[in-house]
């Protein structure tokens, strides 16, 4: 069997891992001539993290993360709501990881056109359409940069893993337009900085209309005593100024940085590392509604091409990876290709469908709005607010829905065939 695999992002390059370690030829199809890791933080839950390790790459993200050991949450003021151990010390037989995501990404390059080939890796070839007959599917290319068509390829199943502008997913839906807006827009930086909460913490603070996110991601980094951190500033739009007319462009800080020039709190100097940051990038906050269907034929969908949701919870990247293994097994104990991709679907797309929609409501990151509903001017103690079991609750049933508490990780057995 052979595999046309839509984009080389982590869900792409990770089904094509998963795919050969399957036994499973595969091919990649990158839009993108100049194949480079975007630097910007992404983290590894370890239900992702258990995937990676059974293909073979648990040393290299062991040399370039940062081995997560804390979440905590806390409102505006930057008192504590909730805190939680995470990963091996959550009693996971996996570690959480943090990470950069260009170096997620070379390293799953790396691994894919040493196990597949360079040959097998095509840049700069943007998916146009495709058609499938009872053999197979055909699928059509061009050169972006300079408008000319690409030689077509044939393969038994073509994979969209082509993210939240999904040229597969807009073929398979040609009506269903942009993205959903949240309503809210992000701006995301990295910077080198001291340490913060022991220097393996990711923090989240305040509430939907003024958030931010702060993780370290580099264990090169963190080896000279120092945390290359990255951040994420969150407003409501009505709050943002400025046209927007592109996105993903650098923009100057005082966009945003209104809102958070008071965040330097005792535990972390927040407003002095957007200051410190040299480049700054601006995008929305958007997704898309959960699909009916992933499934056409020989035709499937992966990632965020299959289920773009917000970035709530750090679920993304992980569940793309687990897509890509659920995926590859499926395609490796059925015999017919297309059965195999109606029993992924049928295994993933009801999970990710309710995170989707559960991510709307701000999946575990709940506990801020509800902090921020019932205290708006802070607290002496969060128990005055809200109780352990409430806050303990909300972390357990979202682990639940997403597929990552402790006992079901570590008692599944992994996808590897």
């Amino acid at each position: 069997m052979k595999a046309m695999v839509i984009g080389a992002g982590i869900g792409g390059l990770t089904t094509a891992l998963s795919l050969h370690a399957a036994g499973i030829d595969a091919q990649v199809h990158e839009s993108v001539a100049d194949m480079r890791g975007l630097g910007v933080g992404i983290n590894l839950q370890p239900n992702a993290v258990r995937e990676l390790v059974e293909l073979g790459l648990g040393d290299a993200l062991a040399a370039a993360a940062i081995e997560t050991a804390e979440l905590r949450y806390y409102n505006k003021y930057g008192q504590l709501i909730w805190s939680e151990p995470r990963g091996l010390a959550a009693g996971y037989a996996w570690p959480q990881y943090s990470i950069d995501r260009g170096d997620l990404q070379m390293i799953l390059l790396a691994a894919v056109k040493q196990r597949i080939g360079a040959g097998n890796v095509f840049a700069g070839h943007h998916l146009v359409s495709f058609e499938q007959d009872g053999s197979g599917v055909t699928g059509h290319f061009m050169d972006r940069e300079s408008g000319k068509d690409l030689p077509p390829q044939r393969a038994d199943i073509l994979i969209g893993c082509d993210g939240i502008h999904s040229a597969v997913r807009a073929r398979l839906y040609p009506h269903e337009g942009l993205p959903v807006s949240s309503g809210r827009i992000q701006w995301r930086g990295v910077v080198e900085g001291e340490p913060f909460l022991g220097g393996r913490t990711h923090v989240t603070m305040g509430f939907s209309q003024r958030r931010a996110v702060v993780y370290p991601v580099s264990r090169k980094v963190a080896d000279r005593g120092r945390s290359l951190i990255n951040w994420v500033a969150v407003l409501g739009e009505q709050s943002a100024s400025g046209a927007r007319a592109t996105w993903d462009r650098k923009v100057p800080k005082d966009r945003f940085f209104g809102q958070f020039k008071d965040w330097n709190f005792r535990w972390i100097k927040f407003a002095d590392l957007i200051c410190d940051t040299d480049d700054i990038y601006e995008f929305p906050k958007d997704d898309r509604d959960p699909l009916p269907r992933w499934s056409f034929g020989r035709v499937t969908l992966v990632g965020d091409a299959a289920h773009t949701m917000l970035p709530i919870g750090a679920q993304a990247g992980s569940q793309a990876i687990v897509d890509a293994r659920v995926l590859a097994f499926a395609l490796a104990t059925t015999r017919m290709a297309e059965r195999a991709l109606e029993l992924y679907e049928q295994q993933r797309r009801p999970i990710m469908n309710a995170v989707t929609m559960r991510n709307r409501k701000f999946g575990p990151a709940i506990v801020m709005e509800i902090a921020e509903q019932r205290a708006p001017q802070g607290f002496a103690r969060i128990e005055n607010v809200m109780t352990y079991r409430e806050l303990a609750d909300i972390a357990h049933a979202y682990k639940v829905e997403a597929g990552f508490d402790p006992t079901a990780v570590n008692q599944r057995a992994s996808l590897t065939v």
